[in-house]
């Protein structure tokens, strides 16, 4: 089947009830660059009746691991951060500046409430404030938000009256938009880049459990930390597994809606299947089996070209060790790095679908080199 027939085969639905309420959940706790923690410990938890045991590393990559004896290693990853603020400068009136954890936006966050997160746990509870449209107006060009404008009002009136609080220069700030369903097609929240990825590869090793699969290798269901700012949960975990073989899936962008250059990015959709990409860190032998497998279990899938980098953990595994095949698997998603990110219920669907039946076609041992 080409990926031009997607829309003639009857969708297969994989996500149940309470693996749904688990991605809500999932979704709505908070886990910035840097803290992950909490939200490492909700998915182990709900991952360790699929496995055999598991491994967390000293930054919070955390490994569900089946067969753990197996000399032949296969890895499926996602990354479980999210974008977000950290705390800059506290004025002596009571307002707070922020700089980036990762690739936040600067130009949503005007008006967007979030919560400033303490050593103690507790949080805080600020807004992105913004001058009212009335000052603004009056022939002067208006000013565009920017990282040097934008600012956090928690209702204090003094720098000293913030530090008691808990807050202080480095307390990581999230928005606290949450998870909900759109049109009983869409799921739509904040971090969906990328734990809706964390969420497939748990979903898969569900499916092997319930399906009482036994695989040839060991399988490293690999959940990484700190994507968002370099791969580097992928490049730590990486040389410690040392695998023989790598899938990874993240997100990539819907480019269906205005102000996206289909020249530039692509044509891609949500609702038309996970993406297959092409590029030098994409062992091509290895996405060749991703396309055949798609092909024969018809799993709809659309194509992607990258020119220099994935810029997604398959760059850290491809180059680590002696080099290491992998290849991505990617979901299309609308209005990344925002806080209304926006999956096909579907594709999710689909991603588990192949991820799975790619692992069944996976002989132990087997070799994806060119040429010997």
């Amino acid at each position: 089947m080409s990926e031009q027939q997607n829309d003639k085969k009857q969708h297969v639905a994989v996500v149940t009830e309470e693996s749904l309420s688990f991605l809500a959940k999932y979704i709505n706790n908070p886990s910035p660059t840097g803290f992950e923690w909490k939200g490492q410990q909700m998915w182990l938890e709900y991952i360790k009746p699929y496995i055999d045991t598991h491994y967390v590393d000293n930054y919070g990559t955390t490994v569900g691991i089946i067969n753990p004896d197996a000399p032949y290693k296969v890895v499926i990853e996602a990354h479980a951060d999210e974008i977000s603020w950290f705390v800059n400068y506290i004025t002596s009136d009571g307002l707070i500046y922020v700089i980036r954890n990762g690739g936040s936006d600067h130009q949503i966050a005007p008006s967007k409430r979030v919560n400033i997160h303490t050593d103690n746990g507790d949080v805080v509870k600020a807004v992105f404030g913004w001058p009212a449209i009335h000052t603004r107006l009056g022939g002067e060009k208006e000013e565009a938000p920017t990282l040097k404008n934008i600012f956090l009002d928690c209702g204090a009136t003094s720098k000293e009256e913030v530090e008691k609080l808990g807050i202080h220069v480095g307390c990581v700030i999230t928005y606290e938009d949450e998870f909900m369903v759109l049109n009983d097609r869409y799921y739509v929240g904040r971090a969906l880049d990328n734990r809706a990825g964390g969420f497939m590869i748990a979903e898969v090793a569900r499916l092997l459990k319930e399906n009482n699969i036994t695989l040839p290798f060991g399988l490293y269901i690999v959940n990484a930390v700190q994507e968002e700012i370099g791969l580097r949960g992928a490049e730590m975990i990486a040389h410690h597994i040392k695998p023989n073989v790598a899938i990874i899936t993240d997100v990539t962008h819907d480019t269906q809606t205005p102000m996206i250059n289909k020249i530039v990015q692509g044509d891609l959709a949500c609702g038309r299947g996970p993406v297959v990409s092409y590029a030098p860190a994409v062992q091509n032998n290895l996405n060749k089996l991703l396309v055949e497998t798609a092909q024969k279990a018809e799993i709809p899938f659309q194509r992607q070209a990258s020119s220099r980098s994935t810029g997604t953990d398959t760059d850290a595994f491809a180059y680590s060790n002696d080099g290491v095949p992998s290849a991505l698997i990617s979901l299309p998603l609308r209005y990344m790095h925002t806080t209304v990110e926006m999956i096909h219920k579907e594709d999710v669907d689909n991603v588990i679908r192949l991820i799975y039946e790619t692992l069944l076609t996976i002989e132990n041992g087997q070799d994806f080199k060119y040429f010997k």
